[in-house]
């Protein structure tokens, strides 16, 4: 008896072939499922060539899929037939014509402490009533009542890749998905590419790791959010010092007519109350909202506002064990119009669009792999910490990869009938270690190569 497919994996494959117009190869396909095994997808595949719904061209490791063209009225369309504008509100695309104007007809504007000053966290919202209700049933996990960041842990593998990807792809980063995936999980820099940007992506990795595994203390706090920006600017800005701290300084943002305050006063004052308000909003849906339109509208930091904004957002989502907010297929174009409406306008209505768009492609994203993940090993979950602190002593030691030295270590953290099981997982994690997946051990990179040494 043929096995029955899921619902919606032909239409998840088709429209991650549709984003690639040139066509696009089996590893990078499976690099966006990595909940399918390879002979599954490579059976979905050649079926939807059968359906007409994908063409494949090229043989064997060189062959390719491409997007299905047909034409209507004469009007070259790519399937599915997504309208690329069709998530936004009359009110997103005044805000859209606006911004897009030339830049010498749009008013010079500066920093509107009203904007922040006026919002009542649960009295006022970006988000209707409606649309949070709508994310919510879109986003929920079975992990619901379980301990913060249950299903974040579950999926971090994927979540590493898509989100560090994805939000570096909104500076400009031109790695690849799959490109990104060799980063992270070998530690492979791509050739050709500008070191920075890998710098980038594994900035991206080890800010996230530190969301997931302290879920239950970070918050929309200085401490998690400064920690949040030096992880994410690090080895990255003119002035590293800067890491971390509020700006002192003046700065400009190109594109824009938008110029920023520049008082270190006003940007403390601002930032404290930013973070109070955003601490005190109950739904996880509007604090994620506020803080994607604050940070960035403030600018608190010389640099690397939105990606702290975009990374902050989904606090609350790992919090609440609800599907975390990606932004794999959002436009740079179109979040960067959302932006300046904020900006220039002091207009959410378009980066509300946006974000309830990205949300629900994040969620269909994340369909295949919840259903997927397997059930978390209870040992590992049980010795969690231990096993990190075994891993991270090892290394700060000094100490060769000898079993005997690592039981000694876990002798001390472990039960007596667990203790060989925790051992040959701290070994296997020592094995593994590489520049790339140190961060969620604590430890820094020169600790990781003096003990490589």
């Amino acid at each position: 008896m043929a096995r029955s497919v899921p619902p919606g994996v032909y239409d998840q494959i088709v429209a991650e072939i549709a984003q690639h117009p040139g066509g696009i190869g089996t590893d990078d396909i499976a690099a966006a499922f990595p909940a399918l095994p390879r002979r599954t997808l490579q059976r979905h595949l050649a079926r939807l060539v059968t359906d007409d719904r994908i063409r494949g061209e090229g043989q064997a490791a060189a062959r390719r899929y491409l997007p299905v063209v047909v034409s209507i009225r004469d009007a070259a369309v790519v399937e599915p037939l997504i309208d690329a504008r069709a998530w936004m509100s009359d009110a997103g695309r005044e805000v859209e014509r606006l911004v897009r104007r030339p830049l010498m007809q749009r008013r010079p504007v500066g920093y509107q402490r009203s904007l922040l000053d006026v919002y009542r966290p649960n009295v006022d919202a970006y988000l209707p009533p409606a649309m949070r209700r709508h994310l919510y049933e879109l986003g929920r996990s079975p992990e619901g009542d379980r301990p913060a960041g249950t299903y974040a842990r579950q999926i971090l593998d994927r979540l590493l890749i898509d989100l560090s990807w994805a939000s570096s792809r909104l500076e400009g980063n031109t790695y690849t998905r799959l490109d990104t995936q060799n980063l992270i999980a070998f530690g492979q820099v791509a050739e050709g590419k500008d070191q920075r940007e890998a710098q980038m992506i594994l900035n991206h990795k080890g800010a996230i790791e530190m969301l997931v595994e302290d879920a239950e203390t970070v918050g929309f706090n200085r401490y998690t959010i400064q920690n949040l920006h030096a992880l994410l600017a690090d080895d990255l800005l003119p002035d590293p010092d800067a890491a971390g701290r509020l700006r002192s300084i003046l700065v400009g943002i190109t594109g824009t007519t938008y110029q920023p305050t520049g008082i270190p006063q006003l940007i403390e004052e601002a930032f404290d109350t930013l973070l109070g308000k955003a601490d005190l909003i109950e739904d996880p849906f509007e604090q994620a909202m506020f803080v994607m339109v604050h940070i960035p509208y403030l600018q608190p930091f010389e640099d690397v506002n939105k990606r702290v904004s975009r990374l902050a957002a989904n606090i609350p989502l790992i919090k609440h064990n609800l599907s975390p907010l990606s932004f794999v297929d959002v436009p740079e174009r179109a979040y960067v119009d959302g932006i300046l409406g904020v900006y220039e306008l002091n207009r959410v209505e378009l980066l509300r669009d946006l974000f309830a768009w990205a949300y629900e492609r994040s969620c269909h994203r994340y369909t295949l792999l919840r259903d997927a993940v397997p059930a978390p090993d209870p040992l590992r979950l049980r010795y969690r910490n231990e096993l990190g602190e075994i891993v991270r002593e090892t290394v700060r030691g000094g100490d060769a990869l000898d079993i005997g030295a690592v039981r000694g270590r876990g002798r001390e953290l472990v039960r007596a009938d667990d203790l060989d099981a925790v051992v040959a997982m701290a070994v296997n994690e020592l094995h593994r270690l590489h520049e790339g997946n140190i961060a969620r051990f604590g430890l820094r990179l020169s600790e990781f190569r003096a003990w490589k040494k």
